[in-house]
């Protein structure tokens, strides 16, 4: 096979494979607006379906911009959500120091720990930090319940 007909070939493949994902995404756009009417996404489908290249340059030149905003807006929806997800984990069992001073405080209070253990964990907690002092608070509620 001469090198032309190969060069040629993948054009070709580029053209079908470009056209593919222009239909994917005209597709995709016309399913994810909630302004277009159930009769007008059905007219647009039957449009690029019955007369494919016409109806996509159409679609293209009229929807164009607001195709972009659509997606521009779910990209900023899905970046938020990633945010929120990526601070709710990142958050969940970390807790300040004076959180956990509190809270052996609380322990110390209701009878659970001593004085002398409030005093090892509090020592723990404000020379190791919070993560250790989560720990350090886990260590002696079991100290105090194998009492």
């Amino acid at each position: 096979m001469p090198l032309w007909d190969v060069i040629v070939s993948i054009f070709w493949f580029m053209i079908l494979f470009t056209w593919i994902w222009l239909l994917i995404s005209i597709f995709g756009d016309i399913f994810r607006d909630h302004e277009l009417s159930g009769w007008g996404k059905a007219l647009w489908i039957l449009f690029l379906v019955v007369v494919p290249w016409l109806g996509a340059l159409v679609y293209l030149i009229a929807r164009g911009r607001s195709m972009n905003e659509r997606a521009r807006a779910q990209a900023q929806r899905n970046e938020q959500a990633f945010g929120q997800y990526v601070r709710e984990t990142a958050g969940a069992g970390t807790t300040s120091t004076a959180d956990e001073l509190t809270k052996l405080a609380g322990l110390r209070d209701r009878g659970t720990i001593s004085a002398e253990e409030f005093e090892q964990a509090k020592a723990k907690v404000l020379s190791h930090g919070p993560v250790q002092a989560a720990q350090a608070r886990r260590d002696q509620q079991a100290a105090a319940s194998t009492t």
